[in-house]
Parts: structure tokens; C-alpha cells; sequence
């Protein structure tokens, strides 16, 4: 999605990152952060699904390379996104503002603490521009979920990236706090992308508390309702320096439609709204507000994934890999051999799975698709590894 800068963000770009320290080259990197959009390499989650190779795939291709659900959006939300289309002259803010409502009652906040997003990754971003400096990085994971990081070294901010803990493949809370005395913004994706793997609530409870002052928690809970895991929407009820990201690209199976929110006490949102603009697409905020609010939705979608990932864990477990336990739609694999090599084979198979971070060379990150996309990955990965 692409905006223009206004006169008043540019006069806002000048005073503010003037005042933080940034040269004049780096404004109109913000502006292009902006304004630019998916046209950006690592803007949002399409684009960083680019980094899995997708040109030319054919129609029978099974792809579970990006952590979308084939599921689609729920019958309800599909009828009411239907019907909204051809009211679609119209911006309907109110659409926006109904979501933003359901959505805070629901994690028990203020319809203040609540604002709405075309996916989660535009106030990610905007949290990067808004919190991060040379001199206060972005602390994240590693393996984590690149948006984050590609944003702050885009924009000259600088960025710590920290080992997951060997044993559990938690984020080492101790760790990325003692990482930086002046961190920007501290990025914790819980499940984690791309492992799946859970940070115990009291490892997060423990960086709420002890994280330098002045910086920010960021929980990206893109897919927490996968899990059985606590929302970490109570530090915000409780005006903790805390921004949650939600999308409803995941579970809810919108990540075409475009849909999200960040809640967090008013002062951060304003901190980061000035770098966005434009209204949202009515289709997605009717499509959340309905799904939000269709009873036992979360509960029989994250049940049909969990089986369907145990039933794949269990066959790798059967042929003798090894894993990252996974608590998410997806999970990272040791194929045992150069991970782009093993994408490669697997597309010869008619097979996408998703990249590979560096620091695991040999694991790859696969996607949980439907039950017979599964099938599928299973005879493709008993060919490839022959």
C-alpha cells in the first residue's frame, strides 16, 4: 500500500529526526518507509515471503512457505466481507473504529489503546522509526522474524541481534537486556517466527520489569492464539511501556485481506502514528470485527492446525530429524544439509517451503498447510532425502 508523504509528516520527519540525531541522508529513507510501502524489500509479510523462491509456480504447486492459512477467512467473515464490497465508494471509518472497539473489550483495554492496521507489520515498522537510533538499537532474536531489524538498518538505527536459549528456544530475556543499556525498542515474537517455540510468561514478565528505562517492549503476538499461551494484552491494561502487535493473517486466515492493530497505552500509539496516513480497507476491518466476535472460531482453528502439525512432527520424528518443538503453524527442520539446497529439491518436487535463517543454515522453516498439502510434504520429503 502505497501513501504520500504529507506537508505536515515532512515538517515532522525534519524536527524530529533532527532532534534524535539522524543526518539528512537518512530522511528520506523515513520517507520511504512511508510512503513506499510493499515496494520496499522487506516491508511487510509478502515481501518477506519473496525471499523464498515463488517465480513460476505452477498451479499444483503446494505452497507452505509463508505461514498463511489455506483456511481462508471464516464463513461469517467471508459473507459479511462480501457484502461490504459493493459499498466499497466509501471510506466507513466506522468499520475501523467497530473493530478497534470489539478488539480492546475483548483484551480488556480502552478503545484508546487500540489502533487499527493493514497487517501488523506497518506499526512494527513505524515502532523501529519512532523508538530506534544509532544509539538506541532494536534488540531482537536470532532466529527472529527479519522485518524488525531490515527496517532499523534501513534507516541507519542500530540493531542486536541475540541467540534463542539452547535449551527451551525461548528468547534469552537476560540476555537482549544486557544486550544494550539503551535499547530503542526490544522485539519479542511470541510464538516465536520462525521456530514456533513459547517464552514462558514469567521470561517475559521478568524483561517488563527489568528492561532499561526509557525503552519498549514490543510483543508481536501474530500467533499467539496458536498457542494456550496468556495475551499480553494485561501489561498494556496496566500502562506498562509495552506495544502488542496482532494480525489477523494467521489464525484467522486474512493475510490477503490485510488486517491488524497495535495496543498500547495512547502516548506510544502517538508516538507512531505520524508515520503513517491513509484510511484502511474496509474489507479487512469488517472481516476482523466479525471474526473477532465469532464464538469458538479461535478454539476449533488452533485445534485443526495443532493436529495437523503433530501428525507432520510425527512423521518426522519417525524418519529421525530433528525439530524445534513447535507450538505454532509452522516449525524449523534440520535437514541435515545446506537448507537452500533442501528448498531447491523440494521445488522439483512441486513442494515451497519456506528460507532459512543464517545463523541455522540447515534448518528450514516449514509452513502448516491443509491435511492433504501435508501429505504431500511428507512424500516429498521422503523422496528428497531418499
Amino acid at each position: 500500500m502505497k501513501h504520500t508523504i504529507t506537508p505536515s509528516q515532512r515538517e515532522f520527519l525534519n524536527s524530529e529526526l533532527t532532534k534524535r540525531g539522524f543526518s539528512r541522508r537518512n530522511f528520506g529513507r523515513f520517507a520511504a518507509l512511508i510512503s513506499a510501502g510493499a515496494a520496499l524489500p522487506f516491508y511487510n509479510e509478502p515481501a518477506l515471503a519473496q525471499l523464498s523462491k515463488v517465480d513460476g509456480m505452477p498451479p499444483d504447486a503446494v505452497k507452505i512457505n509463508a505461514n498463511e492459512n489455506p483456511m481462508g477467512p471464516c464463513p461469517e467473515a467471508a459473507e459479511a466481507i462480501y457484502g461490504v464490497i459493493k459499498k466499497g465508494g466509501r471510506y466507513m471509518y466506522e468499520e475501523t473504529f467497530g473493530m478497534q472497539k470489539t478488539l480492546a473489550d475483548q483484551e480488556g483495554v480502552k478503545p484508546s489503546y487500540v489502533q487499527a492496521y493493514a497487517g501488523s507489520s506497518a506499526p512494527l515498522h513505524q515502532a523501529v522509526m519512532a523508538f530506534c537510533t544509532k544509539d538506541k538499537p532494536f534488540i531482537v532474536a536470532d532466529p527472529g522474524y527479519e522485518a524488525g531489524a531490515r527496517a532499523a538498518k534501513f534507516i541507519g538505527a542500530g540493531v542486536i541481534q541475540v541467540p534463542l536459549r539452547k535449551d527451551n528456544f525461548a528468547h534469552d530475556v537476560k540476555a537482549m537486556v544486557a544486550a544494550s543499556s539503551t535499547p530503542g525498542l526490544i522485539y519479542l515474537c511470541n510464538p516465536n517466527n520462525p521456530t514456533g517455540s513459547i517464552t514462558p510468561r514469567s521470561d517475559i514478565e521478568w524483561i517488563v520489569a527489568n528492561k532499561p528505562a526509557g525503552s519498549v517492549l514490543m510483543l508481536d503476538e501474530a500467533y499467539i492464539h496458536l498457542s494456550h499461551e496468556t495475551f499480553g494484552s494485561n501489561f498494556v491494561a496496566q500502562d506498562k511501556d509495552v506495544i502488542v502487535l496482532r494480525t489477523f493473517s494467521k489464525l484467522y486466515g486474512m493475510a490477503g485481506l490485510r488486517a491488524g492493530a497495535a495496543i498500547a497505552r495512547p502516548d506510544l500509539l502517538e508516538k507512531i502514528s505520524p508515520y503513517s496516513a491513509g484510511a484502511l480497507p474496509v474489507t479487512g476491518m469488517i472481516g476482523a470485527n466479525v471474526s473477532l466476535k465469532t464464538k469458538g472460531l479461535v478454539a476449533e482453528r488452533r485445534k485443526k492446525i495443532q493436529d495437523v502439525r503433530e501428525d507432520t512432527l510425527a512423521f518426522l520424528d519417525k524418519k529421525g530429524y530433528k525439530y524445534v518443538p513447535s507450538v505454532s503453524n509452522k516449525f524449523m527442520v534440520d535437514v541435515r544439509m545446506p537448507g537452500t539446497e533442501f528448498a531447491k529439491k523440494m521445488v522439483e518436487q512441486k513442494v515451497y517451503v519456506g528460507r532459512v535463517w543464517p545463523s541455522w543454515p540447515t534448518h528450514v522453516r516449514v509452513s502448516v498447510g491443509l491435511p492433504d498439502e501435508m501429505a504431500a510434504f511428507k512424500k516429498a520429503f521422503t523422496t528428497v532425502m531418499g
